[in-house]
């Protein structure tokens, strides 16, 4: 058995139809958070017989099995998310979420398959592979931070110097079977707020005798985004979203306070910080021109910028470009302003993440991630198994 790339690619196409059988059994089966107890049992069923070292987590529903290599070599770290959304899933698709108000609408079904079939191509040669390589699956990407729960649980120090850690993060908004990535500044980082503008209630047929803080609410809003666009720079960017307002319980009665819920996504540490100062001050000036009081409540702080290691990118893109072709892979001008909690492991281990396409065929607008109507072509999994393998491989 061999690391070449046209055996590599056969090899992962013969795994296709059980790669599918898995991420179709994970998708009607999503879990939500830190607490995956099925879909752990599913992946330790998955790798059962392999020559592996098995490890679950204690603080999370981890599971890291540790492939040992025939010869002396880097330890590779390998890592799919494995929690879905509180979401209802609409795609009518006959393998559909059977759990109500959860859905695998982020893919991490599909990286759950995949890595378990490179961990199935890299098992079969064992004897060849230079080094140790490390499957990492992992719960509660989706704002739980499951990554930083493991790695504060001791998984470096469990599995020893890790050299590389590698990852993929699957699009339908990119062409099936395409692999993209850049260096630096990959995915943006993330922070919620909340923020409660205070005013005083009253009668809504004499708001002089109140202090309405809807509208005041409201100017809120088109402050902040004036203040992203003057404070913060176009080669630096951040986006700030406010995502909800709530107030009022009726037609005639003038609320005493309004609640707006939102992110921050900036690409640098700066203009994170930048933003997030904004987001107060301007909340606070707006809100006493108004005779109103206006309250960020303290959040603790989201994910960090996902920064790939330049070198990681322009191996795993060579290595990519050998496994589907130079036509097939992308350097990207640009980040992606979402955000992922593999930025704590890329922190702590130089290495990177790379985007692969699975937009469905004959689809001219395909739903994006996070939506209840995602669909994802599952030919492209084969792609996925096949570069995991690979880049371990390399």
């Amino acid at each position: 058995m061999t690391g070449r790339p046209g055996d590599l690619r056969e090899e992962a196409g013969s795994l296709l139809e059980e790669t599918t059988a898995l991420r179709r059994d994970l998708h009607r089966h999503p879990e939500l958070g830190l607490d995956l107890p099925r879909t752990q049992q599913a992946v330790l069923d998955a790798v059962e017989g392999l020559p592996v070292s098995v490890s679950t987590g204690s603080a999370t529903t981890s599971v890291v099995a540790v492939l040992e290599g025939g010869e002396p070599g880097p330890t590779t770290l390998l890592r799919a998310d494995m929690d879905a959304l509180p979401m209802t899933e609409e795609t009518g698709l006959p393998y559909a979420s059977e759990v109500p108000g959860a859905m695998h609408a982020c893919g991490h079904d599909a990286h759950v398959a995949m890595l378990v079939g490179a961990a199935k191509l890299l098992a079969r040669r064992q004897a060849t592979l230079a080094g140790r390589v490390v499957l990492m699956f992992q719960p509660g990407e989706e704002g739980h931070a499951g990554a930083s729960v493991m790695l504060d649980e001791g998984l470096l120090e469990q599995v020893g110097p890790v050299q590389r850690a590698f990852a993929i993060h699957v699009t339908p908004l990119a062409p099936s079977g395409w692999v993209a990535s850049k260096p630096g500044a990959f995915m943006a980082s993330a922070d919620a707020f909340r923020l409660v503008v205070t005013g005083k209630g009253g009668h809504a047929s004499m708001p002089h005798d109140a202090v309405d803080p809807v509208p005041v609410a409201c100017e809120i809003v088109t402050a902040l985004q004036t203040m992203v666009t003057r404070r913060i720079t176009v080669s630096d960017p951040a986006v700030l979203t406010v995502a909800s307002i709530h107030a009022g319980t009726t037609d005639n009665v003038i609320p005493e306070t309004a609640e707006l819920l939102g992110t921050v996504r900036a690409l640098s540490e700066g203009s994170r910080a930048r933003t997030l100062e904004g987001l107060e001050r301007v909340a606070g000036h707006v809100a006493a021109a108004h005779l109103c009081d206006a309250a960020v409540t303290p959040i603790p702080p989201g994910y960090p910028v996902t920064v790939n290691d330049a070198a990681a990118v322009d191996q795993v893109l060579g290595v990519a470009e050998a496994l589907v072709g130079q036509d097939r892979v992308a350097r990207m001008p640009t980040a992606v302003m979402g955000a992922e909690d593999w930025s704590f492991v890329l922190q702590r281990v130089p290495g990177s993440m790379v985007l692969l396409g699975m937009a469905p065929p004959g689809v001219a607008n395909p739903a994006p991630n996070h939506s209840n109507r995602m669909v994802l072509d599952e030919a492209a999994l084969a792609t996925g198994v096949a570069l995991h393998a690979a880049v371990a491989l390399s």
